[in-house]
């Protein structure tokens, strides 16, 4: 046995034992959540559940708060990462091409959202929507989600935009091309996969986002993540197992999606700014 485990070679065996951590600590969850949705009695120490049941799903998608929890969390997800490309692409081509006074400073000023306690933070934000009428309201809702993914859709297209080599805008205006033509045409196409992970990453940040939403939005507005609070404590685990696949398929689906359509070279150039 000896002779075998010096052929396949240390460095095989210590990945290996890496992949199996994996599985156990990060795969392992994951099923285990998956089976107690789909599980109507399982008691320990039993392996697997006595008695299976679609019970708990029927419960989750006919209550009406919660079906307006999923709807209401995908619309402002989709609100917010639209609202963040309309503007922050823009100031993100700015950052990339243009020299002005204090330009890193302005862009690393985006990491102030991430620098503190995001309890701290949504606490002066609603004291200062609070001021201009913003609380309890779909606008107020949306600002919050938006502050808290500036970083993304700022860094992450900043670094898109500046792989793009100045020579290939050159040549395309030397041959007649307008500005806007240039970067419709050549510079947008290119930077395309930094924005799509930006986007991607504001959408499943908005999506999962709790803190602000309660602060600024509680009582009229409830999102998945604040509804699966009460989940939990008042419901079984069972109907909790649920609405937590419900609230992580969108983020396992959009993360496969982008690994299909982006590099990884590109996801990593993404976080690199010169």
């Amino acid at each position: 046995m000896s002779w075998y485990f010096r052929a396949i070679g240390f460095r095989k065996i210590f990945e290996f034992l890496l992949l199996v951590a994996f599985v156990v600590f990060f795969v392992g969850p994951l099923l285990n959540l998956a089976v107690l949705a789909f599980s109507s009695k399982w008691n320990y120490p039993d392996l697997l559940p006595r008695q299976w049941s679609l019970q708990w799903w029927y419960f989750v998608l006919q209550e009406d708060d919660i079906a307006k929890s999923i709807g209401l969390s995908f619309l402002i997800a989709a609100l917010v990462t639209v609202l963040s490309i309309v503007i922050c692409i823009p100031a993100a081509y700015a950052f990339a091409r243009i020299r002005f006074p204090l330009s890193r400073f302005f862009l690393f000023s985006f990491l102030l959202t991430h620098a503190f306690p995001k309890m701290g933070l949504y606490v002066s934000i609603a004291v200062l929507f609070y001021k201009l009428g913003l609380m309890n309201t779909l606008l107020g809702v949306v600002l919050v989600h938006m502050i808290n993914v500036l970083m993304f859709m700022t860094w992450i297209p900043t670094a898109a935009f500046r792989n793009v080599h100045t020579a290939q805008e050159e040549s395309a205006r030397d041959v007649g091309a307008t500005p806007f033509r240039v970067f419709r045409s050549i510079t947008l196409p290119m930077a395309m996969p930094g924005i799509l992970v930006a986007s991607i990453f504001t959408f499943l940040n908005s999506l999962d986002e709790a803190q602000g939403t309660f602060l600024v939005g509680i009582p009229d507005f409830k999102t998945m993540p604040i509804v699966m609070y009460s989940i939990i404590a008042d419901f079984p685990s069972s109907a909790g197992a649920v609405f937590s696949i419900i609230l992580t398929a969108p983020t396992i689906i959009l993360l496969l999606a982008a690994q299909r359509l982006v590099s990884a070279d590109i996801m990593a150039s993404g976080f690199q700014v010169k």
